[in-house]
């Protein structure tokens, strides 16, 4: 049981990638998705996760988080009885003065997006800013997994 304090962030162009150290394809469905609280279960590469994540604070920054490792064959089997649709997406981890940031780049229903989040140890911690991060988008709903599994990029006007 921990508490995540991040900030999110749009991705201006993809110079990220010359400082990224780690990927990863990412799969990931939800079997709950109501404001209150989400269940999510995620693949990644080889191992998976599943993940419980409470309401947000009033900034969007810090929220309670849950999440334990399960099997892969289990994970998919879960992912059969989520929510529509399943979200698609390559992760990379980039570090950034003492943080890491990750960037996904999302395919399928929400190609055209990038996103960038950084995990921060307090709500007020400084952080440099790289030069490919743009505007800031934390605690605006739309942006969230869970969102765009049920309202996708392609969607939006």
């Amino acid at each position: 049981m921990s508490v995540e304090i991040e900030r999110k962030f749009l991705v201006k162009n993809d110079g990220f990638k010359q400082d990224c150290y780690q990927q990863k394809q990412l799969k990931q469905g939800y079997l709950n998705s109501d404001k209150n609280r989400t269940v999510r279960v995620r693949i990644a590469d080889e191992k998976a996760f599943i993940t419980i994540k409470g309401k947000s604070n009033e900034s969007g920054t810090t929220r309670f988080e849950w999440e334990k490792e399960i099997d892969k064959t289990e994970a998919e089997q879960l992912l059969s009885l989520c929510e529509p649709d399943i979200i698609d997406k390559t992760r990379y981890l980039v570090k950034k003065g003492k943080h890491v940031f990750e960037v996904d780049v999302f395919y399928g229903e929400n190609q055209g997006l990038i996103l960038a989040e950084v995990e921060l140890s307090s709500e007020n911690e400084e952080f440099k800013k790289p030069e490919w991060l743009g505007k800031e988008i934390t605690g605006d709903l739309k942006y969230y997994n869970s969102s765009l599994s049920k309202n996708s990029f392609k969607n939006w006007n």
